[in-house]
């Protein structure tokens, strides 16, 4: 099996920089708004149900997420959720939007050491616009050769990703935070998946490790990459 490595894809979420954490904060504000109609875990529940039903009509991100709060006001205050509750959801909702950039340690080290030598590619799900705008503020963009914001991650778009921007999946890598968006779709496309855990992950993107695979690897930091890379890259 070639081990040579031509392209590393990064997610971005909680890989390059914070994500989840301002999520977490907006539900708890929104939980508050209905705590009337139940507790926190409740409605977080609720919540979590109706993003989970949305994902195929809005997809990731914020917009789609402020849509399944409003739904889940609605639903649990059977219909009677007042104007100035959708508009406060609103404008969380917008605040999460323009939550500043925070990125995570190790980040432009890691980066800066692997695009010297590496084919880096930043392949990021979510809406278009506010993960531009994460990017840009970030001030990671010109460490990427290339940048893919997609729909989903399955092993095609990985597949597609790394035959566009390389030498196929065989002889790329991906990094991130989720097994099940990042790792798993990019091992079964035939690529290393790298896993750096994060404190905080959605419930949705929650998987079991690949432990039979060969091409899975775990890590601590984002530091410890570039070792990794030359260990994968000796064999």
């Amino acid at each position: 099996m070639a081990a040579t490595l031509s392209t590393i894809g990064f997610d971005a979420d909680d890989t390059l920089w914070q994500n989840e954490q301002f999520f977490r904060f907006t539900e708890q504000e929104f939980a508050k708004l209905l705590a009337d109609h139940g507790d926190h875990g409740t409605i977080s529940a609720r919540l979590l149900d109706a993003e989970r039903r949305n994902l195929g009509h809005y997809g990731f991100g914020v917009k789609g997420f402020t849509l399944s709060m409003i739904e889940t006001a609605i639903e649990v205050t059977e219909g009677r959720a007042p104007a100035t509750v959708i508009s406060r959801i609103l404008e969380i909702g917008r605040d999460l939007m323009d939550h500043p950039m925070e990125t995570l340690p190790g980040a432009v080290e890691t980066l800066e050491a692997l695009s010297e030598r590496y084919t880096v590619v930043l392949i990021t799900k979510g809406d278009l616009f506010h993960q531009e705008k994460k990017l840009a503020q970030s001030g990671l963009g010109d460490f990427f050769d290339a940048i893919e914001i997609v729909s989903d991650k399955k092993p095609a778009t990985y597949a597609s990703l790394f035959a566009r921007h390389g030498d196929g999946a065989e002889h790329a890598m991906m990094v991130g935070n989720s097994l099940k968006s990042d790792v798993i779709p990019a091992i079964e496309a035939g690529g290393w998946g790298v896993h750096v855990p994060h404190e905080l992950t959605w419930a949705l993107e929650h998987a079991d490790a690949p432990q039979g695979s060969d091409r899975f690897r775990e890590i601590a930091t984002l530091a410890e990459l570039p070792d990794l890379v030359s260990a994968i890259r000796g064999r």
